[in-house]
């Protein structure tokens, strides 16, 4: 029988059974309880190793950062500290607080956020992380605060990449967006930098998210706007070390989507950067953490109502809030039987007391009873992070594994 399209080293089913970082998951649930997420570590370090081994076969400098916003637990981050090649993206004062209390240097972090306060600024400036800046009000404020001091700017290139259009709200495509600094504002940045003595030494932009192979023409329009804004920047005599191409990047969410050609995402993007002599930055958060994990959730409830069969279990939106946010699809299934044919047509349903806490309708699924255990797959990044107190409901629990038995 052919494997599960969800299937990898450290995902796998062994005689029917959901195996996770070589443990059988359900026994990891009535071990640990439920919900729980489970963390397959090693994931982090395979895709991280297909990017920088991608970019080090195009020939092209490259740096690495995690999306910290995408996941913050102390165990992941020891995880990722120990590789010693990933460095963190940051978006808010307490990110910088949590990335150094977690080991990493200030030169190893990127501040890229939007729509700074004062004590936003004051509390990000002493520490001498590099910021990259979206707003010419920001730039300017950054200016007076910090002037002579080198610093990034974000630019929008008014085009996106997403293999499932989820572009407009970074790009503006269908209405303006928050984010970014056009093109016809760049020479009133450029006078915001000479009043303040300021270099800017990197250009950053985000166009998407999940962004796999299918997308990459159109990353590569952004990629040659960006380029043309960072030679405009040099033109002017600011020396542009980076360009940092930020985030977006996916990992597939169905059988019908292959994952990322990394070799082709490196062509493009080193295509359209290579010749301006600069450092590659990304920033992903889904592509390095999101397959390394899986929630766990006990079925507490089966019941028939109106001709619909509804599987009720102990997780709701609130302990992994991405589906609700990003209308995310998630993978379920059923640990004790991930190979078995679905028998019936289901609706699973949290424990949030909201009528649309549900993880999947219309769901194929052998038959499912309580006390079962189902899985939720692709959910290492962002759930955990976002969690919710609603209805006083707390946090799933983790579960970590640096290694595969």
């Amino acid at each position: 029988m052919a494997s599960p399209w969800w299937s990898r080293p450290g995902l796998d089913a062994r005689e029917g059974r959901l195996f996770v970082a070589g443990r059988d998951a359900e026994a990891l649930a009535r071990e640990h309880g439920t919900p729980l997420f489970v963390y397959d570590l090693v994931r982090i370090e395979e895709q991280a190793r297909s990017l920088v081994d991608a970019f080090e076969r195009v020939g092209a400098p490259f740096r690495l950062r995690l999306a910290l916003k995408a996941q913050r637990e102390p165990e992941v981050l020891a995880f990722v500290r120990s590789l010693g090649f990933i460095g963190l993206d940051v978006c808010s004062p307490r990110e910088v607080d949590h990335a150094l209390e977690h080991g990493w240097e200030p030169a190893e972090i990127s501040f890229t956020g939007t729509n700074l306060s004062e004590h936003d600024l004051n509390a990000i400036v002493p520490t001498g992380v590099h910021v990259n800046l979206d707003l010419l009000s920001q730039l300017d404020r950054f200016g007076r605060r910090a002037p002579g001091s080198n610093v990034g700017i974000r630019v929008n290139p008014r085009t996106g990449a997403s293999s499932r259009g989820l572009t407009h709200l970074y790009t503006g495509q269908e209405r303006p967006s928050k984010f970014g600094i056009l093109d016809e504002q760049l020479d009133d940045a450029l006078e915001i930098a000479r009043t303040h003595d300021l270099s800017l030494d990197t250009v950053h932009f985000h166009v998407g998210r999940t962004l796999l192979t299918d997308a990459l023409p159109d990353l590569e329009v952004a990629a040659e706007r960006a380029a043309a804004v960072t030679r405009r920047l040099m033109d002017a005599g600011h020396r542009v070390t980076e360009v940092n191409a930020g985030g977006g990047l996916g990992v597939p969410f169905d059988a019908e989507k292959p994952a990322l050609d990394v070799d082709a995402f490196a062509r493009v993007l080193t295509k359209q950067l290579g010749p301006l002599g600069v450092t590659i930055g990304l920033e992903p958060g889904d592509f390095l953490v999101k397959e390394m994990g899986v929630l766990l959730a006990e079925v507490v409830s089966a019941d028939d109502r109106d001709r619909h069969r509804f599987v009720g279990v102990d997780a709701g939106f609130n302990v992994a809030p991405e589906r609700r946010i990003y209308d995310e699809p998630i993978p379920l299934i059923l640990c004790r039987a991930v190979d078995a044919p679905g028998e019936r047509l289901v609706t699973v349903a949290g424990n949030i007391n909201e009528g649309d806490d549900l993880w999947a309708e219309d769901l194929p699924l052998p038959e499912v009873g309580e006390g079962d255990v189902i899985a939720l797959l692709r959910v290492g990044s962002y759930n955990r992070s976002m969690h919710i107190d609603h209805c006083m409901r707390p946090p799933a629990e983790t579960v970590a594994f640096a290694d595969r038995i």
